[in-house]
């Protein structure tokens, strides 16, 4: 999707201190082999903090970059991974309280680890529609830091980090352009996350703890007995997502200065992101996320505002955010530094 007259005006990070392999291994918490293989060094730990304080604390800052007013937002999306607090509760709203506390539409984009991207799409559509007020806040923030899950052993691609990300989205002004944002889907993909998990009652209800791990085996045992899962490769919707939005941004891949990318292992990010599209580790944010952990919809802005500080990015540079999510579903986007934020 083509988007014009769309700006990043703000965008704000909250990351917790960091635990890293080295320890968690001593401790007996995650296995030395992974640990070489993953090239992970350090994950973000947010112990008792509330994922819906760390969006909080990041919106904050990217409203007050902004230079936006709370009476000029027409609304706030918020993208969560994880639990947020009480069952029946609206963590947006909550957010909306402690940061605008305008009584603007609040509300709650599950979309996994491409929630972020995918709720700058949703953001750029409403404000080319809607009258009036000139900017959406989107924001971020989970921590996994809880009994059912173990982020060290959850997943063999990736280790859970916190974190919580903001960004602000004017029709006015801003640091960066909105170039085009674009996701495409493999819905048949699906079951490579649900495994042989029942539907209902849903697995929190009976207390059982996430192990995708065990969901993949259950996959490969299918398999072995004769029934096939769906076959595709990653790195086909990656290269289908990325060739949209270039083509929509007007640009090639030789245009682009970075990539923000999901923070999961070297192996998935090499062959799954940037593999496909002919790059390597450098041109990536490698040597953020393996400090980081994947914390969820985080990354991207995480890995944007990295790029920015530490001066990789800069006026006149495009940034691709890239991100995928259970579903499956890939989403990118292409922004334009027009000013050091």
């Amino acid at each position: 999707m083509k988007v014009d007259n769309v700006f990043l005006a703000g965008i704000g990070t909250f990351l917790p201190e960091r635990v890293t392999t080295a320890h968690a291994v001593a401790n007996g918490w995650y296995d030395e082999e992974l640990r070489t293989e993953s090239g992970m060094i350090s994950v973000g730990v947010a112990g008792e903090t509330p994922a819906p304080e760390m969006a909080i604390a990041a919106a904050r800052e990217a409203v007050k970059r902004s230079e936006h007013t709370p009476d000029e937002f027409a609304a706030l999306l918020h993208t969560p991974v994880h639990h947020q607090g009480p069952e029946i509760w609206s963590a947006p709203h909550y957010v909306l309280h402690r940061t605008l506390d305008r009584p603007v539409p609040a509300m709650e984009i599950r979309q996994g680890c491409l929630g972020m991207i995918q709720s700058m799409r949703l953001a750029a559509q409403w404000l080319n529609t809607a009258g009036g007020q000139d900017a959406v806040l989107v924001t971020a923030g989970d921590n996994f830091s809880t009994a059912n899950i173990d982020r060290w052993r959850v997943s063999s691609h990736y280790l859970l980090g916190d974190g919580g990300s903001a960004a602000v989205l004017s029709r006015r002004d801003g640091f960066a352009r909105l170039l085009a944002v674009h996701s495409v889907s493999c819905p048949e993909a699906e079951i490579l996350h649900r495994g042989g998990e029942p539907l209902f009652p849903p697995s929190i209800t009976v207390g059982r703890r996430l192990d995708l791990e065990e969901r993949s085996d259950h996959i490969r045992a299918q398999w072995a007995a004769g029934v096939a899962p769906p076959l595709f490769h990653l790195g086909d919707l990656v290269t289908e997502v990325v060739d949209q939005v270039l083509a929509d941004s007007g640009l090639r891949m030789d245009d682009i200065t970075k990539v923000a990318h999901s923070a999961v292992a070297l192996d998935q990010i090499r062959f799954g992101f940037l593999d496909p599209l002919g790059i390597d580790e450098e041109r990536g944010t490698w040597g953020f996320n393996r400090t980081l952990g994947h914390s969820a919809g985080t990354d991207q802005i995480a890995g944007l505002e990295h790029l920015l500080d530490t001066g990789q990015a800069g006026p006149g540079d495009r940034v691709l955010l890239l991100a995928a999510a259970v579903g499956m579903e890939v989403g990118a986007a292409v922004v334009e530094i027009l000013a050091a934020p």
